[in-house]
């Protein structure tokens, strides 16, 4: 019966009082961490969700799940690449930034870090196409 008992980590208790992260906040910073690598267009609600939003949104937490102990997190990300950009370089250092975000902020350790690229985004093009058949008879 003892191993039911579990005496609180030093993250988790202090001289006066406990300390709690929520999950969310963890999803928070991680989204955050995501949205900072340079390639990334913005993330994904999945596959199931399939909702999008590209940078600019309001919500930090789109496309990122987690899964928390005492002492370690795993995250997975869902993001929409750049188009022209490397998806493996994007992918690594999403997850070098969301590693070092989440241990620095939270002193938790962070055993896992899952990228999954859902789609590719391409920049609109601003230059007006002239239709061919159309020529301009007045200057």
């Amino acid at each position: 019966m003892a191993d039911s008992l579990q005496t609180p980590t030093e993250f988790e208790r202090t001289d006066i009082g406990q300390i709690q992260i929520s999950p969310e906040v963890i999803e928070v910073i991680a989204g955050l961490a995501t949205v900072e690598v340079k390639g990334v267009a913005g993330m994904s609600g999945g596959f199931a969700g399939g909702i999008v939003e590209l940078l600019g949104r309001k919500n930090l937490s789109k496309g990122v799940t987690v899964e928390v102990g005492q002492r370690e997190a795993a995250v997975d990300v869902s993001v929409i690449v750049e188009y022209g950009h490397r998806l493996p370089e994007v992918a690594s250092e999403i997850q070098r930034n969301v590693k070092r975000s989440i241990e620095n902020m939270t002193g938790l350790n962070v055993v896992e870090v899952n990228v999954h690229i859902h789609d590719v985004h391409f920049a609109k093009t601003s230059e007006k196409h002239e239709d061919p058949d159309h020529i301009q008879r007045v200057k």
